[in-house]
Parts: structure tokens; C-alpha cells; sequence
């Protein structure tokens, strides 16, 4: 999976988890959630690696120069993105488009691109590897790795067409009654064609009270377009769990020490 390149957002500050570090620092069973994300892209074969850095960008930069001095094992290219302001996650992928010219080997630009989130320490390779195969098959615009949830509560919701297919996220606080019923969850995970992102992220909005701009608005854009976009639930429950609080640090860190050690393979 050389071809794949990946966006790895960083840039948080995670001002409920009482620590001054940038989120994505903050210790796990020793180590930085940061680096557990990484392991998983170095044993799927991502090799192109762009890490969008924000919040105490230098500590972020320091601490992964030093992985990759211990950790031969990978031939990633890791590429730091800086993110000088925080204006949301949609922001945080469009100050990679100059990284993403030519970022993936595809001579039309439509190789894929991954997107994943710094503090998702859970998520396996065996998942991502399963998307990026479907994504090959099936050749859409995006691919979003969604999960289903018993308790779906504060997350973004999948609506889905009477065919199945993948019509919008729906954000809670926007939900309707029967919307907040639903289950199956998005998680921050999306597989691009690189041309099909950077065309959704140049009519990307901030029309909203936050004044952000919203990665989660782009497959609904690509789908008004008429492109393709399907949403796959392959995302375990164990894979769902969110990192916000210390409490919930505590729940990820207690999970991760049962998970079977992950190799790179």
C-alpha cells in the first residue's frame, strides 16, 4: 500500500484531559497515543505520513523525530503540517493540499488519501487494511469507517438512503428524534481520492456558529456532486472508544492492555 498517503490529525491542545501537552502526547500504558496511530499506519505500509501539528508544535515534532531514530523498522516519510490556527478539522486538512500534490504515485492525483485522528489509539490495522482493500474495490470518492454503537450519544450519526447507501452525517445537536435512534456512528476515519478531497475541500464553508470549517461536510458535498460515497461499519466497539477526559484515558488504557500486542508487520 505504498501509493496510500495518510493525514494524521495532531494540532489539539485537549484542554479537558488537565494536562499541559498537546493532546495527542498525553501518555498511554508509557507511551504517547500519538504513537500507537503510527504503529498502526507502519503495519498497514502507509509510508507517507502527514502529521498536522498545532498546539506545542515543537514538542509534537521532538517527540517523533526521536521515534523514528528508534524505530528502524519503518521506512515512513513523515511530513509536519502546521496548523497556526485552530479553525477546525476541515481546516486541518486543507493546510495539507501543497503536501498533497503529488503525495501519492498516482500520475492523475486520485491515489487514496487516509485520514485518521491523533488520539485514536484503538483502532487496528486489520480495520484500516480492510478499508483501503474495499476502497480499491469499489473505487468511490470517500469511504468513511464508521461503527456501530450501543450508546451513540454526542456522535455524529450515518443516514442512509432506502438502498442503503450513504446519504449524510448528522450531527447530534441537529438530529431529529428518529435520526438520534440510529446507531451506526462516524469516527473520524475516511479514506479520499486525493483529487475528489481536494475538490470538496475547495468549496468546504464555515457556515456555522463555530465559524469552522467541518471535515464531515465534505462527503456531502461529493455525494450532492453526484460521486460516490459509502460509509462501511467496520470499526469494532473497542476501536470506538474516544480519549477526551482522564476518566476516558483511563477506559482506552485499560482496554489497550487487554488488546493483544499489535506487531508491525
Amino acid at each position: 500500500m505504498s501509493e496510500v498517503c495518510a493525514i494524521v490529525l495532531a494540532a489539539g491542545k485537549g484542554t479537558r484531559m488537565m494536562s499541559d501537552l498537546p493532546k495527542v502526547l498525553v501518555p498511554i500504558a508509557g507511551r504517547p497515543m500519538i504513537d500507537f496511530v503510527l504503529d498502526m499506519l507502519d503495519a498497514c505500509g502507509v509510508r507517507r505520513q502527514l502529521i498536522v501539528v498545532g498546539y506545542r508544535s515543537d514538542l509534537v515534532r521532538e517527540h517523533l523525530a526521536s521515534r523514528r531514530t528508534v524505530s528502524p523498522h519503518t521506512a515512513a516519510e513523515l511530513v509536519f503540517v502546521e496548523q497556526t490556527e485552530q479553525l477546525g478539522t476541515g481546516h486541518a486538512v486543507m493546510v495539507c493540499r501543497p503536501a498533497l500534490a503529488g503525495a501519492t504515485k498516482s500520475s492523475e492525483g486520485t491515489g487514496p488519501v487516509l485520514i485518521v485522528t491523533g488520539d485514536s489509539p484503538l483502532v487496528r490495522p486489520e480495520t484500516i487494511r480492510a478499508l483501503l482493500a474495499e476502497f480499491a474495490q469499489t473505487a468511490p470518492a470517500c469511504l468513511l469507517g464508521t461503527a456501530h454503537k450501543e450508546n451513540p450519544q454526542g456522535l455524529g450519526r450515518i443516514v442512509r438512503d432506502g438502498a442503503g447507501h450513504f446519504e449524510a452525517i448528522v450531527e447530534e445537536r441537529d438530529a431529529t428524534d428518529a435520526q438520534r435512534k440510529i446507531t451506526e456512528v462516524n469516527m473520524s476515519c475516511y479514506v479520499f481520492s486525493a483529487a475528489d478531497l481536494l475538490w470538496s475541500l475547495e468549496r468546504l464553508q464555515a457556515d456555522n456558529a463555530q465559524r469552522e470549517y467541518y471535515l464531515t461536510d465534505c462527503p456531502g458535498l461529493l455525494r450532492r456532486s453526484g460521486r460516490a460515497v459509502e460509509a462501511s461499519p467496520r470499526l469494532t466497539p473497542v476501536e470506538t472508544l474516544s480519549i477526551n477526559t482522564p476518566d476516558e484515558l483511563r477506559e482506552v488504557e485499560a482496554a489497550l492492555v487487554a488488546t493483544p500486542k499489535r506487531g508491525v508487520q
